[in-house]
Formats: C-alpha cells, sequence, structure tokens
C-alpha cells in the first residue's frame, strides 16, 4: 500500500491496545502516536485513555511491521506484551481528565534489538489548532476519528477502522466549563483513546461562507466517554466501555461521544517529561 496521502496516512496513526484484568476479563481501545517538541527536544509518545489501562495487569500493543522498502508490511504485525501494564502510563495531572501517555522511543528502541522495525504516521504537536484558527472554526464542522470500535479492526492487514461525525457542541467553548466538547458520531466499545480530527480536502467552506481549495486538517481531540440511555430512562455520561459485555446494563448509546481536547495532550506529556527528570 502505497502511503501518500493525508487520509492514508491516518490508518498508521494508531496502535491497538488489548488489556486483562486480575479476573482475566479482556479489553480493546486504541492509542495514537504522537510527536511534542518541548524544550529544544522531541519527544514520541503514545497517548490513550486512563481508564483503558487503569485496571491493566496485562497489556499489549500491536504494531505493523515496516518492509524493506519502508513501507507498511500489510498484515504483518509485532505485539509488545507488557505485565503490569497499568503502570507504564503517565496520567493527565487532573483526575478529571481521561488522558495518559507512554514514552513511544523506547519501545522503539526495544523492537529494533530485536530485529523489528515498524510503520507509523505520527501527529504532532503542529496540528493542533492554535488561537486564531480556532477562532476560524465554525460551530458545526466535520470530523473523522479512527480506532477499533468493538474491537473491530481488518484482521488480514491489522488496519483500524475510520469514523466520520460532526461536532456537537462548538469546539471553541468548553463543554461543561471544561476542557472537552461532544461529537455527534456512533462511537463504541474500543474507540477509546481514538483521535479526532477536523479534516476537509478539496473544496470546503470557512465560517463567513466562502469556499476555500485545498485541506483543512487538525487535531483536536481523544475520544473518552459517550452518553447511554439507561434502562431506567436516565441519560448518563459513561467512559467508553473496553469491553462490548459492559453494554448488557444499557439500553442504548444515543451517538455523542465525549471528546477531551488536544491541549489535554499536550499537558500530559509536558507532566510525564518533568516527572522523568525530577
Amino acid at each position: 500500500m502505497e502511503v501518500a496521502s493525508l487520509a492514508e496516512c491516518l490508518f498508521f496513526n494508531t496502535i491497538r491496545v488489548d488489556t486483562e484484568d486480575n479476573e482475566g476479563a479482556t479489553g480493546s481501545g486504541t492509542s495514537f502516536a504522537f510527536n511534542h517538541w518541548y524544550k529544544g527536544k522531541n519527544y514520541p509518545f503514545l497517548v490513550t485513555n486512563k481508564h483503558v489501562v487503569k485496571d491493566a495487569e496485562k497489556g499489549g500493543l500491536t504494531f505493523i511491521k515496516k518492509n524493506g522498502d519502508g513501507a507498511p508490511a500489510l498484515g504483518e504485525g509485532h505485539r509488545l506484551n507488557f505485565r503490569d501494564f497499568k503502570s507504564a502510563w503517565f496520567n493527565h495531572p487532573s483526575d478529571d481528565i481521561d488522558v495518559c501517555v507512554t514514552p513511544l522511543f523506547p519501545l522503539i528502541s526495544n523492537m529494533q534489538k530485536h530485529g523489528v522495525e515498524i510503520f507509523y504516521k505520527a501527529i504532532s504537536t503542529e496540528h493542533i489548532p492554535n488561537e486564531n484558527q480556532i477562532k476560524d472554526l465554525d460551530a458545526y464542522e466535520e470530523v473523522v476519528f479512527v480506532g477499533y470500535p468493538n474491537g473491530i479492526w481488518d484482521k488480514a492487514n491489522l488496519l483500524p477502522i475510520m469514523r466520520k461525525g460532526t461536532t456537537a457542541t462548538p469546539f471553541s467553548v468548553d463543554y461543561e466549563g471544561e476542557k472537552k466538547f461532544l461529537i455527534d458520531a456512533s462511537v463504541f466499545g474500543g474507540s477509546s483513546g481514538s483521535p479526532v480530527f477536523i479534516y476537509n480536502s478539496g473544496t470546503y467552506g470557512t465560517k463567513s461562507g466562502e469556499a476555500m481549495m485545498g485541506t483543512k486538517f487538525y487535531f483536536i481531540g481523544v475520544v473518552a466517554s459517550v452518553y447511554f440511555k439507561t434502562n431506567a430512562k436516565e441519560v448518563v455520561e459513561l467512559p467508553v466501555p473496553t469491553s462490548t459485555k459492559s453494554l448488557a446494563v444499557y439500553e442504548e448509546m444515543i451517538d455523542l461521544g465525549v471528546v477531551f481536547k488536544a491541549d489535554a495532550v499536550r499537558e500530559t506529556i509536558e507532566f510525564a517529561i518533568e516527572s522523568q527528570e525530577r
């Protein structure tokens, strides 16, 4: 597969997460590669949700290998397995922000020592919209997110699933006074930790109504929770399940996902870097 377009690159941004707790219950989620330039150095990390790894006594990360031509070797994966998986992650310092990270460079070095080269495409801090760019975003924007809904992926090629939706609350506004916003999209278990992007290619409209040619691309957040209608007809916000078994007690999802804003990723990485340097 030739990885040339932006959309093609997004299929290689995510890494599947599989977990097992101390009772043997399994789950799956999404992590993604993110580079952050901090104090003159570039730091590659993997990003996911705290609740994905919170109870994980064992865990696995599945990467796609690189072939001799430097392209992805579709269907050829390498899984890194961990014990005490949860301890490998640094949590955002706020209990209310469901984001955590782990350094990627040591994982790459470990695989290279065993002769394994992986193919991935990281997004970076430069893809987070700045203040002026946020002002230009409309209240309604089309979004895409990438991950492993209900653990589904292309098993033959080891590729994730790309889905789309729209912003359901303005990105420029902090939903309920917190650093998050809603998307109108079908968010299922396994989508925990999925990166969310505004992505328009070709012709797209601006906030002023002007038609533009080109590409608009921003990394805007991380999927973390979803609204459910319970059997008691109450609507509640809960973390996106990592296991489909968790859905039995709920009546239905109402296609509203809760996304922590991209700045939470930057904050978590900087907290992790500072923690390691102490």
